[in-house]
């Protein structure tokens, strides 16, 4: 009989809108009440575990308008509900941003990727089981971490920014993002605003309940590349337990402007170390100006790491992410 009741999603309102304004309308009435729903990924396993509960469901993926990738005047802009196959497989962008391309092909399985979106990928909520799983952790409302207890299983966890929960970004493509300079295009009732992709993923330290900036009623629509960054050396690399389905244990995007062996410029992040994707720019202010080299690329990974604080069981992941910089410094 639980078991039973267990698998009964529960009664929830749902609204399909197919145009901007409807979708902005019913996000700003129903606020934190709303549940935005696009590729679903994440979204029903929530349900199916009953540790959230919306009172309203609301379905993106009619709005043509947020779907799809554009060449514009300074860059590309992608729509967020645009799915990660379309993303991986996009001449545009595997020609001219392909550390994009390369994160979105990475994510997951080729199902998943046939129906999971970009604006999916990087709003998801934290992945640790704890909180999943309906106790009552810091990020839950209540007054533990229990990842973060001698007796915490927390293999998978930070390395750096831990403030109450431990948990990390757990996106693939939120990283290429950053490393790209990405810009967030923001829609609400009320208007349009814009963010940096760095300022967009937001920490425990500031607000504990959510991963990203976006406020009730408010929607990721777009997401725009610089022109400033088209064809750079890109370079992306994710390492999980598994090369199919599994989320990193540790990612790296890099964006490199060269001249000749010089590094004229640079931008470097990690996925899967902190509660947000980090960005090295201890990293990339030693590297400007540099001509590449083994040497170099040793001393990248170690500043990569420093000040990192592993948990009990995540030791592992220094070596690892000092060695995916390594990496991503001799292209």
């Amino acid at each position: 009989m639980v078991a039973t009741s267990h698998d009964v999603m529960p009664d929830i309102e749902l609204y399909q809108p197919t145009d901007e304004d409807n979708a902005l309308a019913l996000a700003d009435n129903l606020g934190r009440d709303g549940w935005l729903l696009a590729g679903g990924q994440d979204t029903f396993g929530w349900l199916k575990d009953r540790n959230k509960n919306p009172q309203a469901m609301i379905e993106l993926t009619r709005v043509d308008a947020w779907k799809g990738i554009r060449e514009t005047t300074d860059g590309v802009e992608i729509g967020a509900l645009t799915t990660l196959t379309e993303i991986a497989r996009d001449p545009i962008l595997t020609e001219h941003y392909e550390v994009l391309a390369k994160a979105a092909s990475l994510v997951a399985s080729p199902q998943i990727r046939n129906v999971g979106t970009l604006g999916g990928n990087l709003n998801q909520d934290a992945r640790c089981w704890y909180y999943r799983r309906g106790l009552d952790c810091y990020r839950a409302g209540g007054n533990i971490c229990y990842a973060d207890s001698p007796q915490g299983l927390n293999r998978e966890h930070a390395l750096f920014g831990a403030s109450r929960c431990v948990a990390v970004s757990p996106s693939d493509t939120a990283p290429a993002l950053v490393a790209l300079d990405a810009t967030m295009v923001i829609a609400s009732a009320s208007g349009q605003r814009t963010m940096s992709a760095e300022d967009y993923f937001i920490g425990p330290a500031r607000d504990i309940t959510h991963m990203t900036a976006l406020n009730a009623g408010e929607i990721l629509t777009a997401v725009r590349l610089p022109a400033t960054w088209a064809n750079a050396e890109f370079y992306f690399e994710k390492v999980a337990d598994r090369n199919v389905w599994d989320f990193a244990l540790v990612n790296v995007a890099a964006a490199m402007k060269m001249a000749g062996d010089s590094i004229e410029d640079v931008r470097l992040a990690c996925g899967a170390v902190e509660c947000t994707p980090r960005r090295l720019q201890t990293v990339e202010n030693a590297l400007r100006g540099q001509s590449r080299s083994e040497a170099l690329a040793e001393q990248a990974g170690q500043l990569a790491v420093a000040g990192a604080e592993p948990l009990n069981y995540n030791h592992f992941k220094v070596p690892l992410m000092a060695n995916l910089v390594k990496r991503a410094v001799r292209g």
